[in-house]
């Protein structure tokens, strides 16, 4: 039977039963001004799960991501993290260093700063700037540091100032600065948006690559990308869940063709 046809309780049901999860959210609801952007919504993801989350503009799909790490309080409903942690009671930063980390659509990274001095900072997030350069690394962490550049295709780019770097390597290089971390959970914004064909192909590589040591809840609106990278899909409309299901499974979903694929 489809996932798209499965209630959202005996969804929940199923995939506990197929793998723990690192995430539940439950009935949690969202609004502002008198708008609702999230209502009931519960979602489930498992460990080492990459999960799509795909849907119209306005669907809640940022909410989503803003209430997983705290930037948004719910109005009602719990973020169940790890199991046994709610999110909805911790800070941004405890969130943070419980090992969730975030990128959003448009790449954030230090500018005037060298890409191996981004690195560097992201790996001691809990210093400031200029106290992160200033201390040393040990060995452990440089080689944490050249690991990742060299999984980012950064290697020859170490020294350059992250301001030169092209788009797609921006967004690379914020990949980076959360994968220093070693989060357990990575939420990531549209990372494909305004790469080449090339880039794309590899940021699909990369992100199947890290499912399993990591889970990844990717938002993204590229159905060619989402085809080549998805576990499992999840569309949203109107803040609650639509359908869920292999990717197959919910563009066949005459709801999601209506609200959002489109005939």
């Amino acid at each position: 039977m489809s996932d798209a046809l499965f209630t959202q309780p005996q969804l929940a049901d199923r995939h506990r039963a197929q793998r723990d999860p690192v995430l539940q959210l439950e009935k949690i609801s969202v609004s502002f001004d008198g708008f609702r952007a999230l209502t009931d919504l519960s979602l489930q993801i498992g460990v080492g799960e990459l999960r799509c989350v795909i849907g119209p503009n306005g669907a809640g799909k940022t909410t989503l991501m803003d209430v997983i790490t705290g930037k948004t309080r719910p109005d009602a409903g719990r973020v169940i993290y790890d199991q046994d942690s709610d999110l909805t009671r911790l800070s941004p930063v405890e969130i943070a260093r419980a090992g969730i980390g975030r990128k959003f659509q448009k790449p954030t990274v230090f500018e005037a700063l060298t890409v191996f001095e981004n690195l560097e900072i992201a790996l001691k997030a809990d210093k400031s700037v200029w106290a992160s350069l200033r201390a040393r690394l040990s060995s452990e962490q440089r080689d944490r540091i050249d690991e990742v550049l060299k999984l980012l295709r950064l290697g020859g780019e170490r020294q350059r100032r992250a301001g030169l770097l092209s788009h797609g390597q921006k967004q690379f290089l914020e990949i980076g600065m959360l994968l220093v971390q070693e989060p357990h959970l990575l939420l990531l914004d549209e990372p494909a948006a305004g790469m080449t064909d090339a880039e794309t192909a590899y940021t699909a590589e990369l992100f199947r690559s890290l499912a399993g040591k990591h889970s990844l809840m990717v938002v993204e609106h590229d159905m060619g990308f989402v085809e080549t990278i998805a576990d499992h899909v999840t569309v949203l409309h109107q803040g609650q869940v639509l359908a869920e299901g292999s990717l197959r499974e919910v563009q066949a979903s005459e709801q999601v063709i209506d609200v959002y694929l489109g005939r």
